[in-house]
């Protein structure tokens, strides 16, 4: 796992000069990137969602685009159209922002369901089709999308077919007290989080991030814990308090993002304990809880986190 190692502690490090706390925020990205999944960043504003993506693309010099959704957006914004040239009367492809490698679609649920469909064919095949035409997009193509868990005038809740595209989602909370005061610090030492460039970041070669994609896909995973995450995932599917469990897709989300995580701890096989720890960022966003179970105040959290005690480990 030299690779993973190496990448890691490179962007922690760096991004931990932008970025004052959020360790899980950082991890989660990083791990989001190591297995080519996309991440939904939940949290209130002004919490350094966009300033992570930022840091992070500017580490890995990977090309970075900004989508502001508003509820006007349509499709051909997201992924560019075919307009005829008078000169030569032929059409050209004038490509939207999705070619690119990293793509942060901000405040997604704030846009329509038409143009919310316009990513799916993005994020499952990384390809688009354009008039009839298949153009394919990078292969570091990851969307973080962003969401505001208050404001909900004016939105369009995320279908389940989307959602479950997310390898991840990712709760940004409010930054501890002595974050927040290093944070004010470094602003009165003249950070300013516009100015990336005056941080003089070290940015990192995007081959070692191939590398260590290829590094996570040896970690080796035991026949007992494949029975274990189908476990948790079934056992979602039957939960009392839910209406829908977890699909298929889980359960290789579920087991990859495990592996990163054991990639991450320098070790080359998997452990039930990496699966714990990937429970919830994989499946909160996958699970819908019943309606007189949300009125109880039970949250996808709480469930998961049950569902997660209920299953036996295997030893």
């Amino acid at each position: 796992m030299e690779a993973v190692l190496q990448l890691a502690q490179h962007v922690r490090q760096e991004m931990s000069r932008a970025v004052v706390g959020q360790q899980d925020l950082k991890t989660q990205c990083l791990i989001a990137l190591l297995c080519q999944g996309h991440a939904l960043l939940e949290g209130v504003p002004g919490i350094a969602k966009t300033l992570a993506v930022k840091t992070l693309s500017r580490l890995l010099r990977l090309e970075f685009q900004r989508v502001q959704c508003t509820s006007d957006l349509m499709p051909a914004d997201i992924i560019g159209t075919n307009v005829l040239n008078l000169a030569s009367s032929t059409f050209q492809l004038h490509p939207g922002p999705v070619f690119t490698h990293l793509l942060l679609v901000d405040e997604v649920n704030r846009m329509p369901p038409r143009t919310q469909a316009a990513l799916l064919e993005c994020m499952q095949e990384r390809q688009v089709t354009i008039d009839g035409t298949r153009h394919d997009l990078s292969p570091f193509f990851t969307v973080f999308a962003t969401q505001n868990p208050i404001d909900f005038e004016g939105t369009y809740p995320l279908p389940e077919a989307q959602l479950d595209r997310f390898l991840v989602k990712i709760r940004v909370p409010y930054p501890e007290i002595q974050d927040e005061i290093q944070l004010l610090s470094n602003v009165q030492n003249g950070f300013d989080s516009h100015d990336l460039d005056a941080l003089n970041l070290s940015p990192i070669d995007p081959e070692l991030l191939r590398r260590s994609r290829q590094e996570v896909k040896t970690v080796t995973v035991q026949e007992s814990l494949f029975t274990y995450v189908v476990q948790l995932v079934r056992r979602t599917r039957d939960w009392p308090a839910l209406s829908l469990g977890a699909s298929p897709r889980a359960a290789v989300n579920l087991m990859v993002f495990a592996k990163a995580i054991a990639a991450l701890d320098g070790r080359e096989y998997l452990i039930p304990d990496d699966v714990k720890q990937a429970a919830l960022p994989v499946l909160r966003h996958r699970i819908v809880v019943r309606p007189e179970a949300d009125l109880e105040g039970i949250t996808p959290d709480q469930v998961i986190q049950d569902v997660v005690r209920a299953v036996q480990v295997p030893k």
